[in-house]
């Protein structure tokens, strides 16, 4: 006699299970959901009672799935994109065969993203790009939720995968340019390079620290604790901020189209030099074809940037 193990977990369980993979944690997951947190609980415990298993690694900080939450979610987010894909159809919605769903990192999204998604649509204009901003850690657990098809992210030396879980992201590199230090354009370090003398008691603005992100904007390994007389989040705030005078901030080469009237960006020419990657991450397998054209454009946008190439 064959005992046949039989799942028939419910659909909001699944998304919840997917939005918890995405968010990091219960509370997060509940509050982008509009659950309350016990409602989330609820679910992953009867989810954990059909699969027989423990689904996520509870930890300081967070969760993370376990071997078995990650088999789950695989199936779950396949589940989930045919039933998203059968609402779109009752709607009356074109089929989502032409649609990618792109992640990138701030940067990249301000001036590598909008060069490549007008590339696209002038020679594929029926595919449909959606667009979402965030950070490397956060586009990286979405891309394994299911809710993106690619990412570009950013990477920093030793350069190491943006996660230890598996199956192994697929990553390739766009760029590789140096990290810059934008000045004002009318102070005394609006030169063609600073050195590290110079950057020492400078006060500087800075992107505000979170659990998944280090503070951007503040140049590595300066001696004693850094002046950051101004956080702000977007590249443009903190570009404004030093055109105004009011300090220094780190910023990536790929940028350097898009820097506002006032601002001087300089290199720093001793210490160890500052790499940044610009990396496209997908999950491993087979590639379709509107995601495969996305991954053509933003290879020749890279390489345009790079080039010093105007858009055309």
């Amino acid at each position: 006699m064959v005992c046949v193990f039989v799942m028939n977990p419910s659909m909001i369980g699944l998304r919840v299970l997917r939005e918890i993979a995405e968010r990091g944690s219960f509370t997060a997951a509940a509050a982008a959901l509009g659950y309350t947190q016990s409602a989330v609980s609820r679910q992953v415990a009867a989810l954990e009672t059909e699969a027989r298993a423990t689904l996520f690694e509870r930890r300081s900080g967070g969760v993370r799935l376990t071997p078995a939450g990650r088999v789950l979610l695989r199936h779950a987010a396949a589940a989930l994109d045919e039933l998203d894909a059968a609402a779109r159809e009752l709607d009356g919605q074109p089929e989502a065969g032409g649609r990618v769903r792109l992640g990138a990192f701030t940067s990249a999204g301000a001036v590598l993203v909008p060069r490549a998604l007008a590339a696209l649509r002038r020679s594929h204009p029926g595919i449909d790009v959606t667009t979402r901003e965030g950070t490397t850690p956060v586009l990286v657990r979405a891309l394994r939720a299911g809710t993106l098809d690619i990412v570009v992210i950013a990477s920093t030396p030793p350069f190491r995968a943006p996660d230890a879980e598996t199956p192994r992201l697929t990553l390739e590199t766009l760029s590789e340019r140096s990290l810059l230090v934008a000045v004002p354009a009318a102070s005394s370090l609006a030169r063609d390079s600073v050195r590290l003398d110079d950057l020492r008691g400078q006060s500087w603005i800075a992107g505000p620290s979170t659990g998944d992100e280090t503070l951007l904007g503040v140049w590595p390994g300066l001696d004693g604790r850094p002046q950051i007389r101004h956080t702000a989040r977007d590249w443009l705030t903190k570009l404004q901020l030093v055109a105004a005078g009011c300090g220094l901030t780190t910023v990536p080469a790929a940028l350097a189209s898009v820097v506002p009237h006032g601002v001087r960006l300089v290199s720093v020419e001793d210490g160890p030099r500052e790499l940044r990657r610009i990396v496209l991450a997908s999950l491993p397998g087979r590639t379709n074809p509107p995601v495969a054209e996305l991954r053509r454009v933003l290879r020749a946008a890279a390489v345009e940037l790079a080039a010093g190439i105007p858009p055309a």
